[in-house]
């Protein structure tokens, strides 16, 4: 691997690491939000490499190796995405996913983090 090779793959990483964080503060918002007139509170636990987003007996919990990223709940929905350098999750393969709602939504097989966050909260905390 040559030195550019090396800077861009650490670059990358980096830049991966901060949509992780940004993502889960994302999944606090919209879990926040849906907790407003509810007795519980969900719980986000943020690690370097897995994100735990806990509702009472009601889970999901995601994990990041790179740009990948795996997602599971509770009721055995999961999936892979991939983290885009412009900040959007993407399907990696589409034909796995077995999420109710076809997510993500585009086209392009690409969505917002926050769109992402956002839908997993009220799933979640339904």
């Amino acid at each position: 691997m040559t030195e550019t090779n090396l800077f861009q793959v650490l670059d990358n990483e980096q830049l991966y690491a901060e949509l992780w964080v940004s993502l889960a503060s994302l999944l606090r918002s919209y879990t926040s939000l849906h907790g407003l007139n509810k007795k519980i509170q969900a719980t986000v636990e943020l690690g370097e490499g897995r994100i735990l987003v806990r509702y009472g007996d009601d889970w999901l919990d995601l994990k990041r190796s790179g740009a990948a990223v795996t997602w599971l709940r509770k009721d055995g929905q999961g999936g892979t995405l991939e983290l885009t350098e412009a900040g959007r999750l993407r399907l990696v393969n589409p034909i796995s996913q077995n999420r109710d709602m076809g997510h993500p939504s585009s086209e392009s097989g690409e969505e917002e983090m926050d769109m992402a966050a956002e839908q997993w909260a009220r799933e979640l905390m339904q």
